[in-house]
């Protein structure tokens, strides 16, 4: 169904995948990397983020934390962003 929606599409149902995972820590960690750095991708940023949200949240958090080794397709410049986690900001 993905190829059915437009560019600014796709970006809207990846934010709301990337804030609507189930866990709060989740949230925050995908939801907060979406809205850090969502601004600017292109095609292939985006593709890589679908990718990404398809996978199981404890996967994706170990990866950014660097507790799990992460599959080589998800390897480059944007989990190296996700690893940083300098983009979570925690409401208080």
């Amino acid at each position: 169904m993905p190829e059915a929606l437009t560019f600014a599409g796709r970006l809207l149902r990846a934010k709301f995948r990337a804030w609507h995972r189930g866990t709060r820590e989740a949230d925050y960690m995908i939801g907060g990397f979406f809205d850090r750095y969502h601004d600017g991708w292109k095609e292939e940023q985006l593709a890589w983020f679908e990718a990404l949200l398809e996978e199981d949240d404890v996967d994706i958090m170990a990866w950014a934390l660097k507790t799990q080794p992460f599959p080589p397709r998800f390897a480059g410049p944007q989990l190296e962003l996700m690893q940083q986690l300098d983009y979570v900001d925690i409401p208080r």
